[in-house]
């Protein structure tokens, strides 16, 4: 039984909390939180404790998950580390900074202690299936992938307030909070670009930084990946939060496309015929399941030894991009990466 601790009770915490009581493998025996009543309401019967120091004090446990946001996480890694865990799972986005970032990976390989970041979005079903698909060659010559951003939160005064108010204040928004996610997926399908442009823009004057803007990552072998975000239109969904969005696939032999409630649908180039994909995509948790398959993988790992995807030192690319994301939006250039 691999034991769990987590650090942090905030919005998305519940997911987590969640996933880890549904792996029969793995079992929660602490968390923490300065909020002491939001703690109570996510972790439930969860050991609770009033701060990191007395958690790992009290668990040692094998996975310490740090669900707090990016200020706290090198200090909160470096507490970690000092427990002597199996492994460390680091919500997203990373860090303040590439400087912080590389010292947190940076002690975390010196102690010998897998780091891992909790980029979720490559884990959702859905992406898990064109994947394989892209993968077998069902494809043919992938071309184009875009995917549009339409989760419908971001209007008036009041928006993200109910769940997660900090988004508000957040100087770097679209991109650092929410672009991240497809920034890896595109990684996850394609592999690493080698350019980025970027068109950005603030449309809700209530929140600080960027809430639409357009991507386009580059390729060496041609094929483009297409980023259009935009927080304050929807899409066609019982769920927007489920995808978030829109994905379109497009092949020399093959065309699919993601809907807004987690279904596939294919069609062969020269057909006007599409048909729906049948793969499994739980209802459970959050976007399909995805916090609990990440958690899953890490686990795995600790147990059999599987290789693990989304170590930090893989995530740096992912930073750099963001960097490189803003950069093209300040310049009006196209960025070399």
């Amino acid at each position: 039984m691999i034991s769990v601790a987590c650090i942090g009770a905030g919005y998305f915490s519940q997911f987590h909390y969640d996933g880890w009581s549904r792996i029969k493998d793995a079992h929660c025996i602490g968390a923490t939180d300065i909020d002491q009543k939001a703690l109570a309401d996510r972790a439930g019967p969860v050991a609770q404790y009033k701060s990191a120091e007395e958690l790992l004090k009290a668990t040692k446990p094998d996975i310490i998950d740090i669900i707090t946001p990016p200020p706290t996480h090198l200090k909160m890694i470096e507490l970690a580390i000092a427990s002597k865990p199996r492994a460390i799972i680091c919500q997203k986005p990373f860090c303040l900074s590439l400087t912080e970032a590389q010292h947190a990976i940076d002690r975390s390989e010196q102690a010998q202690i897998p780091l891992i970041i909790h980029e979720n979005f490559r884990f959702q079903p859905w992406y898990r299936a064109l994947a394989d698909m892209i993968a077998d060659g069902a494809f043919g010559e992938v071309m184009q992938i875009t995917f549009r951003l339409r989760p419908g939160d971001g209007q008036g005064p009041d928006a993200y307030l109910d769940r997660q108010p900090y988004f508000q204040k957040m100087p770097r928004f679209l991109i650092h909070e929410t672009a991240v996610h497809w920034i890896d997926t595109f990684r996850f399908l394609l592999g690493e670009p080698n350019s980025v442009w970027a068109d950005l823009r603030q449309l809700n004057p209530a929140i600080a930084g960027e809430d639409a803007g357009l991507i386009v990552f580059g390729y060496s072998n041609g094929c483009r990946a297409f980023f259009d975000g935009n927080r304050l239109a929807d899409h066609a969904a019982d769920n927007r939060r489920r995808t978030m969005g829109e994905c379109l696939i497009e092949g020399s032999s093959l065309t699919a496309k993601l809907d807004g409630d987690g279904r596939i649908f294919t069609r062969p180039f020269g057909s006007n015929t599409w048909s729906q994909l049948e793969f499994e995509a739980p209802e459970t948790g959050f976007g399909g399941d995805c916090v609990h398959a990440l958690q899953s993988h890490v686990v795995a790992h600790l147990l059999t030894g599987s290789p693990l995807e989304n170590e930090a030192r893989s995530y740096l690319a992912v930073m750099k991009m963001e960097e490189a994301i803003y950069k093209s939006h300040e310049t009006g250039q196209r960025i070399a990466i």
